[in-house]
């Protein structure tokens, strides 16, 4: 079944919910060592104008007890071929809500030309850390 080395897949995790879970399974299941961005919290704040209700230290730590993860480092910049390049990777997994799109389009071609090939995951419906942290706020 598996079919890569070594897998890289990253996120903020905050809030450490089922469809974090799900992805980290479903990319697990198609590679030897799979290899966990998890967000700064500066990157975080940059991109989305928050910071995660978590600290990044525990987030790591969370993501890092997770049995399907085999390594975990932290993911400070945007830039994407370079991490895969460092960490070995040849197999990048990402949300299938990103197929298609045209970041990830351009992506695939670079990966592709550092022997990464991107793979797309189901996300999981009705779950996010924002829905949660609406709730959680009213």
């Amino acid at each position: 079944m598996k079919k890569f080395k070594v897998g890289y897949t990253t996120g903020v995790y905050d809030m450490f919910h089922i469809g974090h879970l799900n992805i980290l399974r479903r990319a697990k299941e198609q590679c030897d060592f799979l290899i966990v961005g998890v967000t700064t919290d500066e990157l975080c704040y940059s991109r989305k104008q928050k910071y995660p209700i978590i600290n990044q230290e525990e987030r790591k730590a969370i993501v890092e007890a997770i049995r399907y993860v085999d390594k975990v480092v932290y993911q400070s910049d945007m830039e994407k071929v370079r991490p895969v390049k460092e960490l070995g990777a040849d197999a990048v997994f990402v949300g299938s809500d990103w197929k298609g799109t045209d970041a990830w389009n351009q992506y695939e071609k670079d990966f592709a030309e550092v022997g990464c090939t991107v793979v797309y995951l189901d996300h999981t419906d009705g779950i996010s850390s924002t829905t949660l942290r609406e709730k959680i706020q009213g």
